[in-house]
């Protein structure tokens, strides 16, 4: 089965396309056919996502990765696609609306299955530009479209993509970190959940870039805390103070962060001046803290639940420092738990992820009409 997938939940516009078959742990093989992505560079300006902006830059962006994506898979052929209720669909995407119509004249429908389409969560705007997109594709084409959850993406491509040569074991459980989400997801079996915690303030991703910025570092703040705590750890440095763990021996398994954020900013005030020292000794103590509160509860997780297989998503398990915490305590508690986590590349949003996640949906028939496809920002995936 061939699936085309589309990536636009923030600031990442991407276009993949695979080939797979077999089922999950059931002679499953897939291979990528073609793949673009392309990174809104544009928001580092602000020290942050806009919305709106975000929008625009994948009304530009879709099309030219949907040409580049099918044109690495040899399918990228000229002729004639139907055109009919395109100006309907896509009346609100002004930019991509032309670019869409003149693609759909001057190229024949790709020897593709399905659709699949990131619906949530994610920034709205962005998000409706990426659906409607595919219903375009769809309606032209005569396809399917597969929704999917966009955080169930990170854990199907953490699961495949981080596993060697044996199956995957259940009970998994999924730590989920990224700028919109701290959750740890149970499943008993494949691509069936239980929420079993979450932030109840801001998500890990988040307050990386918002510490980052009392640093003064650059947007995305995420690669550079984990640049300069690992650079401290080597030099010796320190913070000047401690910071706090929360919520880190509560009987549960939430999390919190948002008095974390509280701190840095506290300490960062109390300072005459903002240092490469003081960066650097502060980035690795909040990386510390961050990491040691994510380790207990994932740790606490894997007795109580008995999970044989650990998988780490999003963009924060990019974070090398949480990758080796998390490696060396399964070790060190004696366990035999499968730790599956993503090349660093690929942890942070792809359309990768979305082509996959679309394919084992697609297996179970589990298809939408376009006209019924919507975003939603606040899709839970649970």
């Amino acid at each position: 089965m061939r699936i085309l997938g589309i990536e636009t939940s923030c600031d990442e516009t991407a276009v993949s396309i695979i080939e797979a078959t077999g089922d999950w742990n059931a002679g499953f093989e897939y291979q990528v056919l073609g793949n673009a992505l392309l990174s809104q560079t544009i928001h580092s300006h602000y020290g942050g996502v806009f919305p709106n902006l975000a929008r625009r830059e994948h009304e530009n962006n879709l099309v030219p990765l949907l040409e580049k994506a099918l044109d690495e898979a040899e399918m990228l052929e000229a002729g004639t696609s139907s055109t009919e209720e395109i100006d309907e669909i896509l009346h609100r995407e002004n930019d991509l609306r032309p670019q869409a119509e003149e693609f759909l004249k001057t190229h024949t429908r790709p020897e593709i299955d399905a659709i699949a389409v990131t619906h949530g969560p994610g920034l709205e705007p962005a998000l409706w530009v990426g659906v409607n997109f595919a219903r375009a594709l769809a309606t032209a084409w005569n396809l399917p479209i597969v929704p999917v959850n966009h955080m169930e993406g990170h854990i199907v491509l953490s699961a495949i993509a981080g596993k060697k040569d044996e199956n995957v074991s259940f009970p998994l459980l999924s730590l989920l970190i990224s700028g919109g989400h701290t959750e740890l997801v149970l499943s008993r079996e494949w691509m069936h959940y239980e929420l079993l915690g979450q932030t109840r303030d801001d998500a890990v991703g988040e307050a990386f870039d918002k510490v980052a910025r009392m640093l003064n570092l650059p947007y995305p703040g995420g690669p550079e805390i984990d640049r300069l705590a690992k650079r401290a750890r080597a030099e010796g440095v320190e913070s000047p103070e401690q910071l706090p763990r929360p919520m880190i021996d509560t009987d549960d398994y939430d999390f919190s962060f948002s008095g974390l954020k509280t701190a840095v900013k506290r300490l960062v005030e109390a300072q005459p001046s903002i240092t490469e020292t003081l960066q650097m000794g502060i980035a690795r103590e909040f990386e510390e803290a961050c990491a040691d509160v994510l380790v207990a509860k994932t740790m606490r997780a894997i007795e109580e639940h008995n999970i044989e297989s650990l998988v780490v998503g999003g963009g924060v398990s990019a974070n090398e420092y949480i990758r080796e915490r998390l490696a060396e305590s399964i070790k060190n508690y004696g366990l035999t738990t499968q730790l599956l986590v993503p090349p660093r590349e690929l942890a942070t949003d792809n359309a990768l992820m979305i082509a996959l996640a679309g394919y084992f949906r697609a297996l179970k028939k589990e298809f939408a009409e376009p006209t019924m496809v919507r975003a939603s920002g606040n899709l839970k995936l649970v």
